[in-house]
Order: C-alpha cells, then sequence, then structure tokens
C-alpha cells in the first residue's frame, strides 16, 4: 500500500477512538513526508535535532513537529523556535534549558516526561519515583515558559506481549495517578505517548492516546 492507503488505514483504526497519530519520519525523504503531509497527516516526529531542523525548512509551515529522541540541552536553542512538543524530557536540566529558549523566543513549549518503564538499559527516562519528585520540586514550579502535557514511554522490544501490556499498564496507571495528584484542575495534561508500530495495538488497548508509527506508515526504514 502507499503512504497515502497506509494513513488513511490507521486514520479509520484510530480517529473514533482518539488517538492521535504520530507520523515517525526519521531516515525517510521529503519526498515521503510530503506524500504523507498531502493526505492529510500533520503530526511529524523525528528522533535527531539535525534532521528535524533540515525538514522543517523544506515542508508545509503548519505541520506540528515532535521530538520523540534523546535531546541534548546544546541542542535546544535549534529547534525552540518552532517545535510543537518535546516527547523526551528526562531532566530538570533539559527541561530548563527548555524554558530558557522558549522564553528567549517568547513561546510555552508542550513537553512530556520520558518515563523509564523498559527492561533495557539503553533506554532513557525517568523513574516513577524521580517523575514525582521532579514535579514537586521548586525549579520545576519556576518554569513559565514549559508545559507538561503528559507522559511518554517506550516499552521493552520483545516478543513478549503480556510484558509490553504490562508495561504500558503501569505507565497508564502512573499517568492517570500524576494528572489526579499535580493536574487535577488542568485539562492541558492529556497527552500518554505510547506505543510504536510493533506493539501499537498493545498500547492503545492500555490507554495510549498518541501512537509514533514509522515503518507501518512508512515501509521499512531506509539506511543512511
Amino acid at each position: 500500500m502507499s503512504i497515502a492507503d497506509n494513513i488513511k488505514s490507521l486514520n479509520n483504526e484510530t480517529s473514533n477512538i482518539n488517538v492521535a497519530l504520530l507520523a515517525v519520519s526519521k531516515t525517510k525523504p521529503v519526498a515521503d513526508l510530503q506524500e504523507a503531509y498531502d493526505a492529510g497527516q500533520r503530526l511529524f516526529g523525528e528522533n535527531t535535532v539535525q534532521e528535524l531542523v533540515e525538514k522543517q525548512e523544506q515542508l508545509p509551515q503548519d505541520i506540528e513537529w515532535h521530538l520523540i529522541g534523546h535531546l541534548q540541552t546544546n541542542k535546544v536553542k535549534y529547534i525552540a523556535p518552532f517545535i510543537s512538543m518535546i516527547q523526551s524530557v528526562d531532566s530538570m536540566k533539559l527541561l530548563q534549558e527548555i524554558n530558557k529558549h522558549a522564553l528567549k523566543n517568547n513561546r510555552v513549549i508542550d513537553c512530556l516526561l520520558q518515563i523509564y518503564i523498559a527492561d533495557e538499559e539503553t533506554k532513557f527516562g525517568l523513574g516513577f519515583d524521580e517523575a514525582i519528585e521532579f514535579l514537586r520540586s521548586e525549579e520545576y514550579a519556576a518554569l513559565k515558559n514549559i508545559r507538561i502535557r503528559g507522559l511518554m514511554g517506550i516499552a521493552t522490544n520483545t516478543a513478549n506481549e503480556k510484558q509490553i501490556k504490562e508495561e504500558y499498564y503501569e505507565l497508564k496507571t502512573f499517568f492517570d495517578g500524576i494528572k489526579t495528584s499535580f493536574f487535577r484542575k488542568d485539562d492541558t495534561f492529556d497527552t500518554l505517548s505510547m506505543g510504536m508500530s510493533a506493539d501499537y495495538k498493545l498500547a492503545i488497548e492500555q490507554g495510549s492516546n498518541m501512537v509514533r508509527l514509522g515503518s507501518t506508515i512508512f515501509g521499512g526504514r531506509a539506511k543512511k
């Protein structure tokens, strides 16, 4: 199927259950992104700042760009003028840097806290206890140019569906608890980003309302 057909099929699957579709376009040529855009796709996610900036300059300006890969503090300034959401906030130092550059650009930047749920040491993210301490801290309270919109998590890369379901269930439970404890009166804390091409159906089952899909939309990953 074409990229347009894939998007149409996925929208039929997700739109009536209020699940947002983030097209993960890393390593894909601009022509593929344009085809997705022409099919109505507006949310795109990139893993690296360099690729995101290059594509943002070449594509329509109403695209909502999400940074989903690990973000170094020294790269924040390059995306601060236009980024719609940073999904991979995993430290106070990073959040403070995002706030600094959001202020310089007279913006409030939406962010997700990346929570560590996988049984893999290579993954990034805050532990459950760390995230709670984070939100209780005076440092967080002082930041006025960022807005925490929710949580993001990456499950273990495994064929064990039971394990994946449990990891996503724990994150959804934690999301609900964080909302009740810290954002009860805040309607903008509304995004739970979990699920990728291999496991997005399991993630939706467990309560995800944003899935990050690459190969399901664009086909197999291009080689660099």
